[in-house]
């Protein structure tokens, strides 16, 4: 009589190749992340303890020591989750607001016509210089951040929509028209789809603009925050405190940007505009 292989061995077999690829795979795809940030602390080590040595460029562990020593005392913690909060609002308003102007603006030659003109003036005036208008309007407390932040990332959305409106295919809206779509199936299911790709890059941007924003703005008016810090920071001249500030931002950004990106291709896969 012939042995008999038994068949859960012979199935079971591949799985550990399969794991191994996987785990190889997930290293190829974030290798070039972790040498990219290794090599910007490396750089930033050797010109500050070897080329431009000062007290004013302090070199990455020192700055990561102060960061470690802010986060356990819980003020960097907070002052992020005041900036957070602020950017999260005025972001998440000023792009609905900017869809649905830019939708119309898009959609309609004379709601287009009647816009464009403020549009096209108002987006040229950087939030920047609007901090003290808001300041004025709102005085100092959370409703003028949240406006100039709304303010920055307004315009950005809306041209951004209305370009993606207007490149929309002429043959697209008439193929779904002459098959007997309304005008709300033709929003919903051929202008809204085709325009998502320049809503979510316009989002991206905003957010960006955002950060640059919310520090200025705290800078000038805020009793916590980002921009806050680093003010009194510079007030006090402590530099290894400035520097942290600065790393925090850039981190705060990668990490957003990353979070985007997630939701971008876990909501909107079929629609995403990034790779």
């Amino acid at each position: 009589m012939s042995a008999e292989v038994p068949v859960a061995a012979t199935s079971s077999a591949p799985a550990p190749s399969r794991a191994a690829s996987s785990r190889l795979t997930r290293w190829l795809t974030y290798w070039p992340y972790v040498v990219g940030f290794l090599g910007m602390f490396v750089v930033w080590h050797v010109v500050a303890t070897r080329i431009f040595v000062s007290v004013l460029f302090p070199p990455p562990l020192p700055v990561l020591a102060k960061a470690a020593e802010l986060i356990a005392s819980g003020e960097l913690l907070v002052n992020i989750w005041a900036s957070l909060q602020r950017i999260l609002l005025g972001f998440a308003l000023g792009s609905l607001i900017g869809v649905f102007v830019g939708l119309l603006v898009g959609s309609f030659v004379t709601v287009r016509r009647l816009l464009d003109p403020v549009v096209e003036t108002l987006r040229f005036i950087p939030a920047v210089a609007m901090i003290t208008v808001a300041v004025i309007w709102f005085g100092i407390g959370e409703l003028s951040k949240v406006f100039i932040i709304l303010y920055g990332t307004v315009f950005i959305v809306i041209v951004s929509t209305a370009a993606g409106v207007a490149s929309i295919p002429v043959n697209k809206p008439r193929a779904a028209l002459s098959l007997g779509a309304s005008r709300l199936q033709l929003f919903v299911f051929v202008t809204l789809p085709a325009t998502v790709p320049h809503i979510l890059t316009g989002m991206r941007i905003a957010m960006a603009n955002a950060f640059t924003t919310i520090v200025a703005a705290e800078l000038v008016a805020a009793n916590q925050g980002i921009g806050t810090l680093l003010w009194q920071s510079r007030l006090y001249m402590e530099v290894d405190t400035v520097f942290v500030v600065l790393l925090t931002l850039a981190v705060l950004g990668f990490v957003v940007d990353r979070l985007f990106r997630w939701a971008i291709f876990t909501f909107a896969h079929h629609f995403s505009p990034v790779a």
